[in-house]
């Protein structure tokens, strides 16, 4: 049983900070995009 417990946990935790990673990069790509649309105007 603790086993499981401690592996659920370990499975949340993963996946919340990869969620965090994803919305990340995707602000970075749209700030590096926005430079480069300001820079070409």
């Amino acid at each position: 049983m603790a086993r499981r417990l401690i592996a659920l946990s370990m499975l949340l935790a993963f996946s919340v900070t990869v969620a965090g990673c994803a919305n990340t990069v995707r602000g970075a790509k749209r700030d590096v995009q926005a430079t480069g649309n300001a820079v070409a105007h």
